[in-house]
């Protein structure tokens, strides 16, 4: 009994490193970013994902903590633009500067993420014995949900400062929210859904014939 348990452990952990390093390789390299015919997808949230339904709602958690860490690192040190502010208090591009509202937009609903995910898929599988569409509609919502809480923090906390930065009127900044979640939010949602269900799929088999 010991032995097996040995052995979930060390599996849990090598997998929660293979997903940490992927993690850090897409959000500080040009990987994080696929084009989908005439956009851009990012990918940063499907290591968070698959996390949170093959390891459980901590794994999800702590992966949704390393992508918001990445992001603060990132628009605060490496690569700031003038809009970097939305995440990280510590923005010196343009006349706007971050606060501690920046920190819940860059952590909050990427800790989400893998909550949201984790649940969604433990319930769903109660049902779903071949788990195929648990896998699916658990990286489908948790995506979404994830894009609609980073664009929604901008517009409450952000949304005069945001508009002014890009050059946009305030009243028309809530309709191009809605836009990008329906250009940028749903093509990486469906991105989630397919990789999730890939290595979901691919990791239930080699359990199987691990066992």
């Amino acid at each position: 009994m010991k032995t097996d348990s040995k052995r979930m452990s060390t599996r849990t952990l090598t997998l929660l490193g293979v997903l940490t390093a992927l993690e850090l390789i897409v959000c500080f390299t040009p990987l994080g970013s696929l084009p989908v015919g005439p956009i851009v997808a990012t990918t940063s949230h499907i290591p968070v994902i698959i996390a949170a339904v093959t390891l459980g709602v901590g794994a999800g958690a702590y992966m949704g903590a390393v992508f918001g860490l990445s992001s603060f690192i990132v628009n605060s040190f490496i690569t700031p633009m003038p809009t970097s502010f939305i995440f990280t208090p510590l923005n010196a591009v343009g006349p706007v500067s971050g606060n501690l509202w920046s920190l819940v937009i860059c952590f909050v609903p990427r800790i989400l993420l893998g909550v949201v995910a984790a649940l969604l898929f433990q319930w769903i599988s109660k049902f779903d014995k071949n788990r195929f569409l648990a896998y699916g509609i658990a990286a489908l919502v948790a995506s979404l949900v994830h894009t609609i809480l980073v664009l929604g923090g901008v517009y409450v906390f952000f949304g005069q400062q945001y508009a002014d930065t890009i050059g946009q009127a305030f009243s028309a900044l809530l309709g191009m929210i809605m836009m990008v979640v329906l250009t940028n939010g749903i093509p990486e949602a469906i991105l989630a859904v397919i990789l999730t269900i890939g290595v979901g799929k691919a990791l239930d088999r080699f359990q199987r014939t691990r066992n």
